[in-house]
């Protein structure tokens, strides 16, 4: 009897057996009895079998990899040694096994399966699986990409059967102790089997996979089927086809098949018409294709997409496309691996699209097919790699196993992902190590360009930048590179709007997407613990934590958090503009939209780990400067005096679905309130803008006397009847001009300066910030990754906190957070580091791993005096540390707010300092 294709539900409670002896398959441990049971689909820390996370757990090299990242010996040490072992470095589970375990249970075959080719899939294992049907052993399957299926078909019949499953979670191929598909940083190096989990009965002849190519100028699909037979006979038949979608008329037909005791294959062009819809972001349009071949049934989705390298654009369907990415690194803390639903999957790409994206990169894995499924349908253009990080002492190319493994993994990725429209490019993995990986990948892109043109191919993400890729994923260009720390441009140079990276991207025959770019942390949000309810535990946030309140500061986190947060979001838009203003440019890929809870906690996003907003940032502020249109303004500069200029460039980044004829692009100078500066400054220009191009609109010319001085003023450039509007924020200070000399201004504090302070004396230290004895290094902009993971790499500071009501800042204008204009103080400054109960005028928030009491200003009693200490070079500040001297001698005229509390010998105030 021959019958459709069925399936067996196989979720549920299954007996379970560690092995970590490794000794089960000499011991015929499927015939032995199992001492522990559990659900699957689901994993071993899910239901907390395993040893208790310690420094002897055997972890995938990790324990050994977190004492080489160590750039200093803080606290860590004394909680490695506690027995609930919080771990710093990144999320804990409750439990961890690394070795084979068997999983075990019966499954009743119904006698309509009599004859049947019966598969055993299981969707997500981790890693390796080999299975047993009764006693008998059957197979091994080692993906970490695709389901494992295992052909049961000899060895089940009608009835009861043991079906045992040995899996095996250690590197069973050498892809990287860091790919995420493996790593403990991430998802964690989980024992068990998730997803799908079902026997699948089919008839002996059976549609094993359909490819589908799309010829968008002929509006038209080629169809290549594999036929699968299990008995050794020879047939043919009627293969059957049906197409349906959007704007084509009923679309079917027949074509004959053959097989032999190998299976067959078959081949045929289906033609859609010309209204058939072609599939992008904007419309992603999907057809649902079915095949019948006898009572066996196949379907799936694909789209009419062309994505293509032409010059040094990517294009789809003809059209210039900029990549506006981030990386999904699997990190999934209430289960501690992937999902396998659309649900789960919905909710990751719309907070991608709600800030603006159109790509996501997944680091060194490949998702479930859910995830391809979601991207089709909301229209997103996804990289997909081959599981492997071949680096940290790994080599690639040297004929490892691992060689060998990536074009079958390529292989398996390709076969089942291959069709979704989503599916533009793909990868190795990332940054492949080794003397002769460049003489491997050159074969392994060449190989993939010619078995599947359907997508662009690359060697590695990061690197090499070799001829034979379709674009180059690099490190380069950045505002701020590894190892650049101080010298960077947004650390080294004057804050403007007019760099781009024309220069690299014409030396460059491809496209060029920047890899993993930004990196901008922030303070941790302790909030954030209590969403930890699954499996992985945050107990370097609790770390984290303990520290703070240790240093005296626990009061002050969530304002940490907003002060650093409104840092990094200006170090974003600078980083996102400046791709934008880039004619040519491929795009870029964010490291990340969200926090990376490992390599030393990297809370490099602007949403957390659970792809969920952080509280000073909504996603219509962020698409202001990333989406398909963008306003532009090239300023040289951000600061200016009443009897300058404003001058800027107006320019448009265009990526959306067409033209816009006949825009109406406004321009305004407004205050703090929004409100405009004067009637004279605001503009209106009408220009056709193109699709996938840099526009230019017009070139200001704006005289700035109407203004006063000091204030902050925001030019604001928007399209009329869209959602299309940036802004950026500019200061306006009085010229430059000598100070007069204040006699209460002192350089140091010698015996001189003491007496007048203990004579109640009013005194303003200007330390040289030379003189100021500290290790912790500032810069505008924040942390870039962890100092942790970076070796100390500068700075080590997250920006200013300050109170911008308060009576010294009277007359600079500020707010709570860094801003532009205190580049000017901060990049010539040095920390104070203050006791404990000191909260200064101007603090500087601290890194979490050693969070100091920080400042560049603060104000204590000395003796009856009264003394403010400053470690900024107001000279080199220019007209910025101008006017704060301003701001700061008016202070000082008034009566003092000193907290009763803030009291200071002269001697605790020279050991602020170095010796001289």
């Amino acid at each position: 009897m021959k019958s459709t294709v069925k399936s067996l539900d196989l979720s549920g409670d299954w007996q379970i057996a560690l092995d970590p002896t490794d000794c089960g398959i000499h011991e015929n441990r499927s015939q032995k009895d199992f001492d522990l049971s559990g659900h699957l689909p689901g994993s071993l820390p899910e239901l907390k079998i395993g040893d208790a996370p310690s420094v002897d757990s055997p972890w995938v090299g990790l324990i050994g990899r977190i004492q080489d990242c160590e750039w200093k010996k803080p606290k860590y040490a004394a909680y490695r040694v506690e027995s609930d072992f919080k771990m710093p470095f990144f999320l804990q589970p409750p439990a961890v096994y690394a070795g084979a375990v068997w999983y075990r249970r019966d499954v009743e075959i119904p006698k309509v399966w009599n004859g049947q080719c019966i598969r055993l899939v299981l969707e997500r294992p981790h890693w390796e699986t080999r299975v047993w049907v009764d006693d008998i052993f059957v197979s091994t399957r080692d993906s970490l990409s695709v389901p494992h299926e295992h052909d049961l078909s000899g060895t089940l019949t009608p009835g009861t059967h043991r079906i045992t499953v040995r899996v095996d979670n250690r590197m069973i191929v050498g892809v990287g102790i860091n790919a995420h598909s493996v790593s403990d940083h991430t998802q964690g190096n989980w024992n068990g089997i998730t997803g799908r989990m079902e026997l699948v009965a089919s008839d002996p002849v059976r549609i094993e996979t359909a490819r589908v190519f799309p010829d968008i100028a002929t509006r038209s699909v080629r169809v290549e089927v594999r036929i699968g037979c299990m008995e050794a006979v020879q047939g043919g038949g009627g293969l059957a086809w049906s197409v349906e979608g959007p704007g084509i008329a009923a679309c079917a037909g027949e074509v004959s098949a053959s097989w032999n005791d190998e299976g067959g294959n078959c081949g045929f062009e289906i033609r859609l018409g010309d209204s058939a819809k072609l599939w992008d972001e904007f419309s992603p349009n999907l057809y649902s294709l079915k095949l019948k071949l006898g009572d066996e049934e196949h379907s799936l989705r694909f789209g009419l997409r062309d994505f293509r390298q032409q010059g040094t654009q990517f294009t789809i369907n003809g059209r210039n496309v900029f990549l506006r990415g981030t990386l999904e690194c699997c990190a999934f803390p209430l289960t501690g691996y992937p999902p396998a639903d659309k649900a789960s999957w919905r909710k990751i790409f719309e907070a991608c699209r709600d800030h603006g994206l159109n790509h996501v990169r997944f680091h060194s894995w490949c998702p479930p097919e859910a995830a391809f499924d979601v991207a089709d349908e909301m229209g997103f253009y996804l990289q997909a790699e081959c599981a492997a990080w071949v680096n940290n002492g790994e080599t690639l190319g040297d004929g490892a196993p691992v060689d060998s493994w990536l074009y079958e993994e390529g292989a398996r990725i390709v076969s089942l992902y291959g069709n979704h429209p989503s599916f533009v490019m793909m990868a190795y993995g990332n940054e492949p190590g080794g003397e002769r990986h460049p003489d491997y990948l050159k074969t392994w892109v060449s190989y993939w360009k010619e078995q599947d043109p359907r997508r662009l191919h690359t060697s590695g993400a990061g690197w090499p930048e070799l001829p034979e890729n379709d674009f180059q994923n690099m490190p380069q260009p950045r505002i701020q590179p590894w190892g650049a720390g101080l010298n960077s441009r947004i650390n080294g140079q004057p804050p403007e709007t007019v760099h781009d990276y024309r220069e690299f991207v014409l030396e460059r025959s491809v496209p060029v997407v920047s890899h993993e770019i930004g990196q901008w942390c922030v303070y941790p949000d302790f909030e954030e613990i209590k969403k930890y309810t699954g499996v992985m535990k945050a107990r370097n946030f609790e770390i984290f934590q303990d520290f703070l309140t240790e240093a005296g500061m626990a009061d002050q986190a969530h304002d940490f958090l907003l002060a650093s947060g409104k840092l990094q979001v200006l170090a974003y838009k600078e980083e996102i503009e400046a791709s934008l203003r880039t004619p040519g440019f491929g795009g870029f890929q964010l490291l990340g939209l969200n926090d990376f809870p490992g390599q030393g906690t990297a809370l490099v996003g602007v949403l957390d780990a659970f792809w969920e907003p952080k509280p000073y940032l909504t996603a219509k502020e962020f698409r202001c400067f990333c989406s398909p249109v963008v306003p532009l303004a090239r300023l040289s500069r951000r600061v200016f005096t009443p009897d300058e200029e404003l001058a800027a460039e107006i320019e448009i980044a265009h990526y959306g679905p067409e033209d816009l004829e006949a825009a109406r692009i406004q321009w305004d100078l407004v205050d703090e309130q929004g409100r405009l500066m004067h009637p004279s400054l605001q503009g209106t220009v009408v220009c056709d803008l193109r699709c996938g191009d840099l526009n230019p609109v017009t070139e200001l010319r704006v005289p700035l006397r109407e203004v006063p001085a000091p204030a902050r003023m925001t030019l604001r450039v928007r399209i009329e009847d869209t959602p299309c509007e940036n802004s950026w924020d500019l200061w306006l200070f009085p010229p430059d001009e000598n100070p007069p000399e204040d006699r209460r201004i002192i350089r140091r504090l010698d015996e001189e300066a003491g007496h007048r302070l203990e004579q109640g004396e009013t005194l303003w230290l200007q330390a040289d910030p030379q003189s100021v004895a500290t290790d912790a290094a500032l810069g505008f902009s924040p942390i870039f990754w962890n100092t942790a993971w970076t070796r100390g790499q500068p700075p080590h500071t997250l920006g200013i906190l300050c109170d911008p009501d308060h009576p010294a800042l009277a007359l600079f204008p500020t707010e709570m957070h860094s801003n532009w204009q205190w580049w000017y103080l901060v990049s010539k400054a040095a920390t104070l580091e203050l006791p404990k109960g000191i909260r200064p005028l101007v603090q500087v928030v601290p890194d979490w791993f050693e969070p100091k009491n920080l400042g560049l200003m603060f104000e204590v009693t000395v003796g009856k005096g009264r003394l403010l200490v400053t470690s900024i070079d107001f000279e080199a500040g220019g007209i910025v540390g101008q006017q704060m001297t301003r701001s700061l001698l008016a202070y000082l005229d008034n009566e003092p707010l000193v907290p009763e509390e803030s009291e200071m010998t002269v001697d605790q105030i020279r050991n602020l300092f170095r010796k001289e």
